[in-house]
This record gives C-alpha cells, structure tokens and sequence, in this order.
C-alpha cells in the first residue's frame, strides 16, 4: 500500500481501525525545534471521536507516545516516530463485510485489489481512524511554521445545504484563524453552526449521513514557495489532502466559481501596500499563481462524501455466493465526518506547506 508521502518532509502512516495502534514517522524535521505537547493534544482532541453528538460514539482517547526523534520536547533531526493506541474496538460488528461490501466504501475495490487478504475491521488502513496520525504530523509541522508567522485555519463551510460565512480571502485576522484553529466543529457564523448541526442530526436520526465542506486558510507565507507544472503548491496539499478518507473534491481561490467568469472579473489586480508590498486587491487566485506562493493567503476548500457507513438497509452482493444482497450496517459511525474532517484537513496543509518551504529553500 501507498501510505508514504514527501521528499525533503516525509511522512509514513501505519495501521489499521482495529489494529493495536497505528502510527506516522516523520524524516526530514529539521532539529532544534521545540514541540509543546500540549498544543500536540489540543490538535488531536478536535478530530478524536467521541466528543459530540454529530461524531460517532467510538471513544479513543487518541494520546500518542513517542518512540523516537525527541528529547527534552525537543526535535533531534532523526525520524519522529509516535504510535496511538486502538483502545475501544468492537471488531464483530464489521464480520459480514468481507462477503457483503458496502455500498460507497472500499470493502468491494479492497476486496479484489488485496485477494480478499485486507483487514476489513473498521475500514482497516482504509479507516478514517488514520487521519489521527496524519493530525499529529500536522500538529508538529504547525509549531514549526507558526515560528516563521505562518498560521493555518479551517472552518465547516457546509454541512448539506446549509453554509457558513466564508474567509474574506484578502485579509484573515490572527485572532480568527486562533480561534478557528483550537475548536471542534470550527464555524465563522455560530447560528450557521447551529443550523449545520440540525442537519447532521436529522441525518443521524433517519440512520443516514450527509457530507459538507471544509474551508482552509494559511496565513503569512513568503511570495515565491512552490514551482510550476507538477510540483506546484495545488499539487502538493491535494495529494496530502486525497488521502482524507471521503474526501472527492478540492478548489483553491475561486475554483469551480470564476470558470463562470470573464478574464476581467477573475484576476487579481496588483498594488503596493504602504509597506512597499505587493499585494493583490481581490484573491480569486488563492494565493498562488503558477503553482508558487504570491504572498496572499492561501485559501483552499475541500469537498466531503457522505459518511457510506449508514444505518439503512442497502443493495449489495454477497461476494462468496455471487448473488445479489442486502446489507444492514451496525456499529458506531459519523452521520457527518465534515467537523472532524476539519482538523485532518489543517494537518495536511501543515505538512504540505512545511513541504514546500523546505524544498523551496525557505525553512
């Protein structure tokens, strides 16, 4: 399986929903960097299960423990590895899967990828249970770029029809993207919050899920981190980003919107700022132009599924007997991954950013 990513900061994941923990290493830290554990915890508390009732009711407590590449909270520049411990499984409850795939999940690709040889328990490596470990990775990359002003936030833009207010995408205060980024279920407009949460549990109570969007921002980036054609900043947090379990869509900037532009509404006009900095008036770019930081924020949304897991009854096949089935789904499962997504979503634009400054000569 493909679960490494990087060149100059690599980044492996490990495990599995039921296995006895999983994992990430990280190569490629630089050394010297002092790791607060407690801004650590505070960052894997938001996307832990188990918290509020739009999440399941699986509770982990989601505290990781370090094996090697720090001492005294400190980065020594080798490999930082931590593990996270499975604590609360119920493995019975996925039994069936192997024969009967769900609907909208892996079980059915898996199955015939992996010669029915796959851990079906919980999704297995397929299980949004892995984004723990890329939220740790993300939670030390973040204290490495907040050192050199760079702040990243994200907030649920949707949950089905209903949208919070979006990032004014030229001007993000610090105080916003601080608040947004220590919260569970982050939202700009708290009555859109509430109505978003109504949503998610109509879904719940009819045991179906429904999916949203996550906004994200990152702040204070130097002009000039990223390159053009295959290595742009656009390439580098979507291929981070899609491996959110049920993410299928990214946009960055004005994104599926200024396709419905003309040239003259879409770009970007340039000015000097009092400072003597170039800036740009609007930032339908996203801050990025030719796949190279433009020193705007960089704004990015991304586009989340419905939860396949769902409590009703459900058309499938029974792979032994080769016939046509149906499938009742018991366990714990999000009627909406969108709040917890939020925080795996942040994780990936750390680690992609702190990506491209390192192989931009930036960091």
């Amino acid at each position: 399986m493909s679960s490494n990513w990087g060149e100059q900061i690599k980044i492996s994941i490990f495990g599995g929903s039921h296995t006895e923990a999983i994992g990430v290493n990280i190569d490629g830290l630089p050394a010297g960097e002092q790791i607060d554990w407690e801004q650590v915890l505070a960052q894997m508390a938001r996307r832990a299960p188990g918290q509020d009732p739009t999440a399941t009711r699986r509770k982990e407590s989601d505290e990781p423990r370090v094996l090697c590449g720090l001492m005294d909270g400190v980065t020594t520049g080798a490999p930082l590895c931590a593990v996270i411990e499975n604590t609360n499984q119920r493995s019975k409850d996925y039994d069936n899967l192997r024969v009967l795939p769900r609907p909208g999940h892996a079980d059915y690709t898996a199955y015939v990828k992996y010669g029915n040889h796959h851990d079906v328990r919980g999704g297995g490596h397929f299980s949004g249970r892995l984004t723990a470990p890329l939220v740790f990775a993300g939670a030390v990359a973040r204290q490495i770029l907040q050192r050199r002003g760079i702040l990243v936030a994200s907030h649920v833009a949707s949950v089905g029809e209903v949208s919070d207010a979006a990032f004014d995408p030229v001007s993000i205060s610090p105080e916003l993207m601080e608040k947004l980024s220590g919260e569970y279920f982050p939202a700009i407009d708290q009555d859109k919050k509430e109505e978003m949460r109504s949503v998610i549990e109509a879904a719940r109570l009819d045991c179906d899920s429904v999916g949203g969007t996550v906004e994200c921002a990152v702040t204070g980036l130097p002009v000039g981190a990223g390159n053009p054609m295959f290595d742009g900043v656009e390439n580098k947090i979507a291929s981070l980003a899609f491996g959110i379990p049920a993410m299928k869509g990214i946009e960055f900037g004005s994104g599926f919107y200024g396709a419905q532009l003309r040239g003259s509404q879409n770009n970007d006009s340039f000015y000097y700022d009092t400072d003597g900095k170039v800036r740009t008036r609007t930032n339908h770019s996203g801050g990025i132009l030719g796949g190279i930081t433009n020193g705007m924020p960089l704004v990015f949304r991304a586009a989340f599924k419905p939860t396949a897991s769902i409590g009703q009854q459900q058309e499938t096949v029974d792979l032994v007997k080769g016939e046509n089935a149906k499938l009742v789904i018991h366990g714990r499962h999000d009627p909406c991954i969108v709040p917890r997504a939020a925080a795996a979503v942040e994780a990936a634009a750390c680690v992609a950013v702190l990506e491209l400054l390192a192989e931009s000569g930036l960091l």
